[in-house]
């Protein structure tokens, strides 16, 4: 568990980076559940990651931070870690994989971001080992770092400031990062608070681990949800989420495409894969009665992708 004092100086850390988001209720008739929306999408980068990013660079020393900013991502930590190499003046080289989506790469690069595109494969790699050989600057884990973690926090505490009784709390899952940041707070202040992800059913690799008690591979496709989702849960975060959540989610990717629409129709606000993970779950009645919260974790989806999917495509 990330420490609740770890978090709590990360808040203060992150201001004037990182805005705090609105919680609202998402009105659906005939909903089972009470379900509330954390909209991160509406972050200066349209991703929660800007909280993540901005804690572990700041709390990095000039020396170590000197040669520019590195990291892996499929597009939000990326734009994070952009945001807070260009507001220090310092470069910041971003490997992605090959599959990232053009909206999310062209973000980068309006940041200033170099982008390096690698095989999906080879840019799991990267983030298994944690470090890119050749590549000059800090590199910054995108899910496996103790300050990372602490930035995802700040929404745990935010989300018990404004609903202090929630019975569920519904988080996509992609490397563990948002989990368990966010379900350190809860289970901190409120541990009665069950801890649930979602992931693509096309990558459930949580939900696999949990099934077979230690990390193991699952079936492995990609698809519009790219910020969310793997084939195999990193062994240096089994231990951490194992410990936090209390249920793993798998979410047929046409449900998420209609969490999408929903979400549009309904609430005007546009999620990506990733983050209509949460909501997807919460209208399926999978994640229980009572009063639900889920993560809207970002919006940055193409919107060719995004017009296809609010005329009826399944993603």
């Amino acid at each position: 568990m990330i420490e609740l004092a770890q978090i709590e100086s990360a808040r203060k850390r992150i201001v004037g980076a990182a805005i705090r988001t609105p919680l609202v209720r998402l009105q659906v008739q005939d909903a089972p559940a009470e379900i509330y929306l954390k909209l991160e999408n509406l972050q200066p980068i349209n991703s929660f990651k800007i909280r993540g990013a901005t804690n572990a660079v700041m709390l990095a020393s000039e020396t170590e931070r000197a040669k520019g900013l590195v990291t892996a991502s499929a597009g939000n930590m990326a734009q994070g870690v952009a945001w807070a190499a260009r507001a220090l003046g310092i470069p910041a080289t971003i490997f992605v994989p090959d599959t990232a989506p053009e909206a999310k790469l062209a973000a980068i690069e309006r940041l200033g971001g170099r982008v390096i595109k690698r095989p999906y494969d080879d840019w799991w790699n990267i983030i298994v080992i944690g470090k890119v050989d050749g590549a000059d600057g800090l590199f910054v884990h995108p899910v496996a770092d103790q300050a990372v973690m602490a930035g995802n926090g700040t929404i745990g505490l935010e989300i018990l400031e404004d609903l202090p009784d929630p019975d569920a709390v519904i988080i996509p899952y992609g490397g563990g990062g948002l989990t368990a940041g966010i379900a350190s707070a809860i289970k901190a202040l409120r541990p009665a608070t069950t801890i649930i992800t979602a992931e693509p059913a096309t990558g459930a690799g949580l939900a696999a681990a949990l099934a077979a008690g230690r990390p193991a591979d699952a079936a492995f496709s990609p698809s519009f949800v790219d910020g969310a989702g793997s084939r195999r849960v990193l062994d240096s975060m089994w231990p951490l989420v194992s410990s936090l959540v209390d249920k793993a989610l798998p979410i047929p990717v046409a449900e998420v495409a209609a969490a999408v629409r929903l979400l549009a129709e309904r609430a005007r606000v546009i999620a990506e894969g990733a983050g209509a993970l949460a909501p997807a779950a919460a209208v399926s009645g999978r994640a229980g009665s009572g009063k639900v919260v889920c993560v809207v974790s970002g919006g940055n989806i193409n919107l060719s992708k995004l017009s296809e999917i609010l005329q009826g495509a399944d993603g």
